[in-house]
């Protein structure tokens, strides 16, 4: 990752980012916001450094972020009409801790409204265009950040994970991207999906760059009660051969062979190193695909419930009493996902099936973090496929709720752990689609996940 010196400025960093922002977002959609101002910001830096102030260790690295993370510059709009018009007075503690060390913020990238898809087709704004072929999805929800850091506009992005929301967009796109354990990054100042499952991460082309933003930004915060004393970079992390876990009921023909050939060779390059793969049988995962879509929608309804157009963002011009005016504001406003996950949600919740459908979901998950504990006392890490499948064609799940929320079947299972994720990339179809891996860890392992992946790129 480049940083602003007295031989390299923090203007010609974040001008050479801004121009190659503006020049794809025709084709790829990325941004909901560009920050040309950001050149004033670049300009500070470099006064800095010339007067030999103290920088940060990102100083004039230029990012992007996700637009679910509140801050000032631009409107935070998750990519749905209904916020339309929005500019925070606060700022997301991650965006805070970046901007501190002298990261300059050059855009706001394009998501699923409110973080609701697996391929940002559920954007306001369209599509994002995946980084290889313009027929084809980003991944979601976090499409924009991971095809920004593809694209090489920007060296890192941040993206939110509730089920694979980081991970499969990178996988698509081919670089990595990290799903924390939760609680390590605080959520403070980002725009809440399901708040038990939401973790805050980063996209980066290289393992090491990940390390030292988690380096940035991991610990507690006094505005986020959920957030983890700072472990990392605190505990010693073993060196030596690891023991590599393999989930057995993830391959199979519901996996794409190229994907299962990609695991395949991972696996004999770890063994030419001298670790030991395990065969691991996980069966509770089985349920972790219906767990978390009656968990999740059940978290929405009730996070979206705030957004009524009185007191922020879009208001529908075309109501005449209160209750008209949350319902048109609202029909108008959310996406149609949006309001799937919405009904979803009341129903699962409401009086008479509350015990059929959410508290059974709760209980699952609480089986699928016994199974993880269980893998996890006979191996290191565990290695799987991202998403049974390569991008797929835009529009081709589109109208089919069911096989869009199947691309998450490999994914969701980390968030009701709590474990930690990263997608490594693990080479490219005949089609030069690009492929993905996750590596996965015990809860607190991040840096050891970063680590091992690292090696993983030299090898």
């Amino acid at each position: 990752m480049k940083t602003a010196s007295k031989e390299v400025s923090a203007v010609s960093l974040v001008q050479e980012a801004l121009e190659k922002a503006h020049r794809y977002q025709d084709d790829y959609r990325i941004f909901t916001w560009i920050n040309d101002a950001a050149i004033e910001r670049a300009k500070e830096i470099d006064a800095r450094i010339a007067n030999g102030e103290g920088v940060g260790c990102l100083a004039g690295v230029p990012f992007a972020i996700k637009d679910n993370f509140l801050c000032p510059a631009g409107e935070t709009t998750a990519s749905a009409l209904i916020l339309n018009g929005f500019t925070s007075p606060v700022t997301a503690t991650a965006v805070k801790r970046l901007e501190a060390e002298g990261a300059i913020v050059i855009g706001r990238t394009n998501l699923d409204a409110f973080a609701h898809g697996s391929s940002t087709e559920n954007s306001y704004y369209g599509p994002t265009k995946n980084s290889k072929d313009l027929g084809r999805v980003a991944g979601g929800s976090s499409g924009g950040s991971a095809v920004a850091v593809a694209l090489g506009i920007v060296p890192f992005a941040t993206g939110t994970d509730t089920g694979g929301s980081i991970r499969q967009p990178a996988s698509f796109n081919g670089v990595y991207g990290i799903k924390p354990t939760y609680g390590t990054i605080s959520r403070y100042g980002v725009v809440a999906m399901t708040s038990s499952l939401d973790c805050v991460g980063f996209f980066a082309k290289d393992a090491a760059d990940l390390d030292l933003l988690m380096q940035v930004c991991a610990g507690r915060d006094s505005y986020d009660m959920t957030t983890l004393p700072d472990y990392y970079g605190q505990e010693p992390v073993k060196d030596g051969t690891k023991k590599i876990g393999i989930i057995k009921d993830f391959d199979n023909d519901a996996v794409a062979p190229e994907i299962r050939d990609a695991l395949k060779r991972k696996v004999e390059l770890l063994q030419n190193k001298g670790h030991e793969i395990i065969e691991l049988e996980m069966p509770a995962l089985k349920y972790a695909l219906a767990a978390y879509y009656i968990i999740t929608p059940a978290e929405v309804s009730s996070n979206l419930s705030r957004h009524d157009g009185i007191r922020y963002g879009y208001r529908s011009e075309k109501s005449e009493h209160l209750g008209e005016l949350y319902e048109n504001t609202r029909g108008e406003g959310f996406m149609p996902e949006n309001k799937r996950r919405i009904m979803i949600g009341n129903f699962v919740l409401s009086s008479g099936f509350y015990d059929a459908y959410y508290l059974k979901a709760a209980k699952a998950r609480t089986l699928i973090i016994k199974e993880y504990n269980k893998a996890f006392a006979q191996c290191d890490f565990i290695l799987t496929p991202v998403s049974p499948n390569p991008a797929f064609k835009l529009g081709e799940k589109v109208n089919d709720p069911v096989a869009m929320y199947l691309e998450d079947v490999m994914s969701v299972s980390l968030n009701l752990a709590g474990v930690p994720g990263l997608t490594i990339p693990a080479g490219q179809t005949a089609e030069g689609l690009d492929l993905g891996l996750q590596l996965v860890g015990p809860r607190r392992s991040d840096q050891g996940l970063i680590k091992f992946a690292t090696e993983m790129e030299e090898a």
